[in-house]
C-alpha cells in the first residue's frame, strides 16, 4: 500500500484516524500496531513474520544487553550479526552469488528472493535502538507493545525517514495530539502528496518519454537526467513529508529529512541536507566509531570511503550502487583537501557546479548496469555523435516546459522566504490564510484525480 494510493487516503488512513481517536490513550499504541502490520501486510503478506521476528528479537536482545552488563558487547555483537545476517540474506545474498559466479567461474545458483518491503529502513532503526541500549543512551522500551509500534509505525515504516528511537522514546509513553497538530500534519502530508503526485509521477513519464525517443540528442539527455534527479528528489522528499505530516497527526514528532538540497553550493552540504536520518545515521554509528576525521590524513579518506562504500550498497545490490557511492565518497575527499573554501566564496559557481555533479550521479543511480551509465554520460557531453537539439526534443520541451520550470523553482526556498516577508502585514495575513486553504484543497483534489486517471504512480525508494 503507497500513501498516493486511494485505498490509503479514502479507506485505510480515515477508519485508522477514526478508531484512533475513539479508542482511550492508553490504548491507542495498540491501534497504531495493529493498522502498521496491516499496512505491511497489504504489500508484504509473505514477509509479514520478518518484521515481527525483528520486533521481538531485538525488544527481548536490548532487555539481555542491559540485564548483563558484562556479556553486553558480546550480546551487541551476535544480535547485530542476526539483524544484518538477514538483510544481507534478503537483499545481498543472490549479488555474491552472481559476482563469485563470475569471478571464480562457478556455477552456484541463486535462490527465487523477493526482497521485503522496508527491510533497510527497518533494519537501521532496529540496530540503532540496540547500540544506544549498549551505550546507556537510551533505556530499553517498557513493554514490547512500545517497542513494537516504534518499530513497525506505518508511516515511516516503508521508506523512511530512519527514526531512532530517542526521538520518539518520551511520545511512545505519552504523547498530545491537537487540532493544531493534526492541521499541521494535514498540511505537511498535503504538500508530501502533492510533490510525489503532481511533480514526481509527471517528471518520471517525461523521463520514461525521453529516453524512449528515436532520434535522441545531446539536450534529451541533460533534460531527461535532470528530470529524473528531480523526480527522486520530489518522490524521496514528498514521502517524507507525508510521513512527517502523519507523524504530527498521530502525536509524533519525526526530524526532517530534505532541506532543499539541490540548492546546495557543494557536495558536502548536499549530503547535510538530503536524506538527512541516512547520512546522520552512517556518521553516527560508523564514521565517527571508525575515528571520523580526527585521525591520521590517511584513515580519515579511508573513513570516507568505508562510509560512501556502504551507503552505496545500502541502496542496493549491484554494482551501480557501488559506484555511486564511491563517486561521492572521492568527491567528498576532493572538497575537503581542495575546494571547499572555493565554493563557499564563490556561491553561483557552488551551485552549478553541485547541481552538474548531482545530476551525473543520478544517472549513475538510475541506471541498471555501468555500462548504460558510460554511455549516457557520454551522450551528455557530446560523445556519441548526436545532435544537440532536434525538433522531438524542442516539443517536449514546450509540452513540459512549465512542469520543468515550477519543478526548478521549488528546489529553493526563495518562496517561503517571500510568504514571510508578506505575511508580516495584517491584511496580507488574513489573504493569505484564506488562499492557504484553497491551495492545499486544490492540491489534493489534483492529486487525488492524477491518481485516479494515471497508472503510473510508484515509490522509487520502495526497493531499498
Amino acid at each position: 500500500m503507497v500513501f498516493s494510493s486511494i485505498t490509503f487516503l479514502f479507506y485505510f488512513l480515515p477508519i485508522t484516524l477514526l478508531v484512533y481517536f475513539i479508542v482511550p490513550k492508553k490504548a491507542r499504541n495498540f491501534i497504531l500496531l495493529v493498522a502498521s502490520f496491516l499496512f505491511y501486510f497489504y504489500g508484504e503478506p509473505k514477509y509479514i513474520l520478518v518484521l515481527l521476528f525483528s520486533c521481538v528479537f531485538n525488544y527481548y536482545a536490548s532487555k539481555l544487553i542491559v540485564k548483563y552488563p558484562k556479556q553486553k558487547k558480546g550480546l551487541l555483537i551476535s544480535s547485530l550479526i542476526i539483524n544484518f545476517g538477514l538483510l544481507i540474506y534478503f537483499k545481498y545474498f543472490n549479488f555474491l552469488i552472481t559476482n563469485l559466479n563470475n569471478t571464480f567461474k562457478l556455477s552456484l545458483d541463486t535462490l527465487n528472493i523477493i526482497l521485503p518491503i522496508g527491510i533497510s529502513f527497518f533494519t537501521f532503526q532496529a540496530t540503532s535502538y540496540l547500540i544506544d541500549v549498549y551505550k546507556g543512551k537510551v533505556k530499553p522500551a517498557n513493554n514490547l507493545l512500545d517497542f513494537a509500534t516504534y518499530l513497525s509505525l506505518f508511516p515511516q515504516l516503508i521508506a523512511g525517514p530512519i527514526v531512532r528511537y530517542e526521538t520518539v522514546a518520551k511520545e511512545l509513553k505519552e504523547r498530545k495530539c491537537s487540532f493544531s497538530l493534526f492541521s499541521k500534519g494535514l498540511k505537511r502530508f498535503i504538500i508530501g502528496l502533492g510533490k510525489k503526485v503532481l511533480l514526481a509521477n509527471t517528471l518520471g513519464l517525461l523521463v520514461t518519454t525521453l529516453n524512449g525517443l528515436s532520434s535522441p540528442t545531446i539536450l534529451s539527455h541533460w533534460i531527461s537526467a535532470i528530470s529524473a534527479t528531480m523526480q527522486i528528489y520530489y518522490d524521496f522528499s514528498g514521502y517524507s513529508d507525508m510521513a512527517i505530516g502523519l507523524g504530527l497527526i498521530f502525536g509524533f514528532h519525526f526530524l526532517e529529512n530534505f532541506d532543499y538540497p539541490l540548492s546546495a553550493s557543494s557536495i558536502t552540504t548536499f549530503w547535510r541536507r538530503w536524506h538527512i536520518s541516512l547520512s546522520s545515521w552512517f556518521k553516527d554509528y560508523i564514521y565517527i566509531p571508525l575515528g571520523g576525521s580526527r585521525t591520521t590524513k590517511f584513515k580519515a579518506m579511508r573513513n570516507i570511503l568505508i562510509v560512501w562504500l556502504t551507503t552505496g550498497l545500502w541502496h542496493g545490490a549491484s554494482w551501480n550502487f557501488v559506484t555511486w557511492g564511491l563517486y561521492y565518497g572521492i568527491l567528498l575527499i576532493i572538497e575537503k583537501k581542495f575546494l571547499l573554501k572555493t565554493l563557499e566564496k564563490h556561491k553561483l559557481l557552488g551551485h552549478i557546479y553541485t547541481f552538474i555533479l548531482v545530476v551525473i550521479s543520478f544517472v549513475i543511480f538510475n541506471t541498471n548496469t555501468l555500462g548504460e551509465s558510460l554511455t549516457f554520460i557520454k551522450a551528455m557531453f557530446g560523445f556519441k555523435s548526436l545532435e544537440f537539439v532536434n525538433h522531438f526534443t524542442l516539443y517536449y520541451l514546450r509540452s513540459y516546459g512549465i512542469l520543468l520550470l515550477i519543478s526548478l523553482f521549488f528546489l529553493f526556498p526563495y518562496y517561503k522566504t517571500l510568504i514571510k516577508k508578506v505575511y508580516t502585514n495584517r491584511l496580507n495575513k488574513k489573504i493569505i490564510d484564506i488562499l492557504e486553504v484553497i491551495v492545499y484543497i486544490s492540491i489534493f483534489i489534483l492529486s487525488v484525480a492524477f491518481i485516479v486517471d494515471s497508472s503510473y504512480n510508484p515509490f522509487l525508494y520502495f526497493r531499498f
